[in-house]
């Protein structure tokens, strides 16, 4: 979006009304107790609504659209809550979740101004012009959202449909790593694009920066705000790189599959153990190396990657338990640690088998090779099985 100064002014005040009505509503439902009544529901909340906008002239001032769109938006997050389909709801802080979603009649309200350029009507704000990157829907609501970097984005509210099969009845498998940030069974090695390295220069420098200035000063937002644009840089990258890799590999192939990898788990930090004859002290647990570890699972968007497949190609993205997936020979199925060379080179060692690691591993999965963590002799081949696939749902 391209607002005017004063159209952004108005855009944040708004953001601040939506942003206050959703934390006063967590905190009636946060302080729920077995020895009280049953907490507000969005009817009671939206009466109180009323009650307040006449008593303060700053929620007034503001849009009942936006302000009463916030109690049912929480309203659903906490059905979705209560459903386990979503997390808990939290609070909402300023200059981290900023935005509102308007919702009926003023939701069509969209002028195409040229090729480019259309404008959509806000409440409270007026006409803002917005940059076309794509055809406008026939959306019954948009949200309107500011990132860290200052940016403002427009998004309607529309389930795109799933792509085709080719009915090609091909299968392909993808295998996730760090180095190669997705590897196909066709040999296709995917990478996802980051920081170069004068960015990553240029990123270290910032954070020196604002290591050295004082708090609550201007010199330091000024350095957090550079510091913000240079990951909303690669992250809109990862994203771009998301959303054209799914595609390709959603139109290209009927059945996709990839390891059942639980990524949330994999990117936890360690634990840290007490010393038991330091008191106060810790033993080491290798946190700076697992730190690097998440940080390299999170730049290649691993769970991003699967997520809009599995929107993309409803019903044809199969998940294979990973287990051994990468010590297997593709050809003749001998399993042993020794199988990898390298963490790029596999040459199996019963048949003389060489390939790329992460293609071998990327073959096992489109075949369904996986086994059961279960003890074996070592050096051994595992026993044919059937496939261990879960289909998503």
């Amino acid at each position: 979006m391209d607002p005017t100064p004063a159209q952004e002014a108005a855009l944040l005040e708004q953001c601040r009304h939506a942003r206050y009505v959703w934390n006063l509503a967590l905190e009636q439902w946060s302080m729920w107790s077995r020895d009280k009544g049953a907490t507000p529901g969005y009817i009671e909340q939206a009466r109180q609504l009323t009650e307040a906008r006449a008593e303060v002239g700053w929620l007034r001032a503001g849009s009942q659209t936006v302000q009463q769109q916030a109690l049912r938006d929480f309203d659903r997050a906490v059905r979705n809550f209560y459903a386990a389909t979503h997390r808990r709801p939290t609070w909402r802080k300023a200059g981290l979740q900023e935005g509102f979603r308007i919702v009926g009649g003023q939701a069509t309200r969209v002028v195409k101004i040229n090729r480019k350029w259309a404008k959509v009507s806000v409440p409270k704000v007026g006409w803002v012009r917005f940059r076309l990157s794509r055809a406008v829907p026939s959306a019954k609501s948009y949200r309107i959202t500011r990132d860290r970097v200052g940016r403002w984005h427009l998004a309607f509210a529309v389930v795109p449909e799933p792509i085709s099969a080719p009915g090609t009845g091909e299968v392909v498998g993808v295998d996730r790593g760090v180095t190669v940030s997705a590897a196909l069974s066709t040999g296709e090695l995917l990478s996802c694009p980051g920081l170069s390295v004068s960015e990553l220069a240029r990123l270290k420098q910032l954070q020196r920066g604002l290591a050295r200035c004082r708090r609550g000063s201007n010199r330091r937002r000024r350095k957090k705000v550079a510091i913000a644009k240079v990951h909303a840089r690669a992250r809109d990258r990862r994203k771009d790189w998301v959303e054209k890799t799914s595609t390709g590999l959603a139109g290209r192939f009927d059945v996709i599959r990839v390891e059942d990898l639980r990524v949330a788990q994999l990117t936890r930090r360690p634990t840290p153990t007490a010393d038991p004859d330091r008191p106060g002290a810790y033993l080491p647990n290798g946190r700076r190396a697992k730190a690097g570890l998440n940080r390299g699972i999170l730049a290649n968007a691993w769970g991003v990657l699967v997520r809009r497949l599995e929107h993309k190609a409803a019903g044809r993205v199969e998940k294979v338990n990973p287990a051994y997936t990468s010590q297997t020979c593709s050809v003749c199925g001998h399993r042993t640690p020794e199988n990898r060379e390298s963490q790029a080179v596999f040459r199996c060692v019963a048949c003389g088998h060489r390939a790329n690691a992460d293609v071998n591993a990327a073959v096992n999965i489109a075949a369904g090779r996986a086994v059961s963590a279960r003890r074996e002799v070592p050096g051994r081949a595992s026993p044919k099985r059937e496939p261990q696939l879960a289909t998503s749902t």
